[in-house]
């Protein structure tokens, strides 16, 4: 260990089982030996006592304007006819009108989340045509208040559609000039009837403005697949790849397998990433079958208490669970990429720098009382401590 640390970690057990020490310099991890192997005069020791150290989660799909988080409880209401989007969309301003402060709801969703370990952020912000750049004004500034201890990227969401919530496209534009990272949309198909025209708003504001996008997609079948495949192609004739990501992406999973595989080829080839929270009540994409196919699968924990259903613990680790469970993963291999979906395809799905636990990686991570990562994705533990930068923020109990 050289003397150039200033915080040293001993006893930090890591995802291989071994026990080492972890030097940490400036924020980021500078060295990592067997435990025991030398300690730089100058470094402040803290032991881990033998806990498992694993990168800090990513979230990488959540809404922070639309939770009722800490809020009033709002009793979920029914679609008439079964799960309806324009429905939901209603309900959902209907609730809106009636709850506490954006600003208040947005910071307990982000303290749920640091506090389970998730220091890299993905949210959906509505801006369209229904409430103009009002969310995203709350949201960049809850942003700047918590830029110390997460990152957030944040995606310009027409909630009500773009062709059909008029002025739409100008105030995702004027979203993307404010500080928006990403350009998203919404069921090109049945919730503005155009995907041509949907998509041709979205990736031309990608474009302009040099972002990446992250588009909702419910719509199942082969009309969802349809959009799944005009998606892939505008990535690959845009030069797009690693900078797409399609979210939900329903169809996914309720098609037969040797559709699967043509479309898990067709997205590993043009670099479109495939978000999912693994709903109960929907088919969802199967995420071993793409991983094997190339296929970037990341999670989220989408709505926390909202309008469109009242789950949700913003802990991403509980997610790997819930993936885990709902996909049949019993082996440990399979429990490690439930795990993986929620941390390194995560960051790479987000295009994150210096994301992991190795030498030059930033020092954002979580210890948590496992003794390996299967056993973490089973148990979902509380007692987590959870570091930034090397300096820890939270502890959870």
């Amino acid at each position: 260990m050289t003397a150039s640390s200033n915080i040293l970690f001993t006893n930090a057990k890591l995802a291989d089982g071994a026990l080492a020490d972890l030097g940490v310099t400036g924020g980021r991890f500078s060295a990592i030996v067997p435990a025991g192997g030398g300690v730089a005069t100058d470094a402040r020791v803290v032991d881990l006592g033998g806990q498992l150290v694993v990168p800090a989660f990513v979230e990488g799909h959540i809404h922070l304007d639309t939770s009722f988080y800490g809020d009033a409880w709002r009793p979920h209401i029914p679609c008439i006819n079964g799960f309806d989007v324009r429905e939901r969309v209603a309900f959902q301003a209907q609730n809106l009108a009636a709850a506490a402060p954006m600003e208040e709801r947005a910071r307990n969703q982000l303290e749920l989340c640091i506090g389970n370990g998730s220091l890299a952020m993905r949210s959906h912000v509505m801006v369209d045509g229904s409430v103009g750049l009002k969310h995203l004004e709350v949201i960049l500034a809850v942003r700047e208040q918590y830029r110390e201890q997460i990152d957030i990227q944040l995606v310009a969401f027409p909630q009500s559609g773009i062709l059909s919530s008029p002025g739409t496209p100008e105030f995702l534009d004027e979203a993307l000039k404010l500080g928006c990272d990403l350009i998203g949309g919404l069921d090109p198909a049945s919730f503005d009837r155009d995907v041509k025209g949907h998509l041709d708003v979205v990736f031309g504001l990608a474009q302009k403005h040099g972002v990446g996008v992250d588009i909702h997609l419910h719509d199942g079948g082969s009309l969802g697949l349809f959009q799944i495949e005009e998606i892939a192609a505008r990535t690959r004739a845009l030069g797009m790849h690693g900078h797409v990501a399609v979210s939900h992406a329903y169809a996914l999973g309720d098609i037969d397998n040797a559709a699967l595989m043509k479309a898990g080829e067709m997205l590993a080839a043009s670099g479109v990433a495939i978000m999912t929270n693994a709903p109960g009540n929907h088919a969802f994409p199967p995420v071993t079958a793409l991983r094997q196919s190339g296929v970037t699968v990341f999670s989220g924990s989408d709505n926390i208490r909202d309008s469109w259903w009242p789950y949700g613990d913003g802990d991403m680790l509980s997610r790997a669970n819930l993936i885990g469970y709902r996909s049949g993963f019993y082996e440990d291999w399979e429990l490690t990429s439930a795990f993986d979906v929620v941390s390194h395809a995560g960051a790479k799905a987000l295009g994150l720098e210096g994301y992991g636990i190795a030498v030059g990686a930033r020092a954002d991570f979580v210890t948590i009382k496992a003794e390996h990562v299967p056993e973490a994705v089973v148990a979902v533990p509380k007692g987590r401590t959870v570091y930034r930068a090397g300096k820890q923020i939270r502890t959870c109990s």
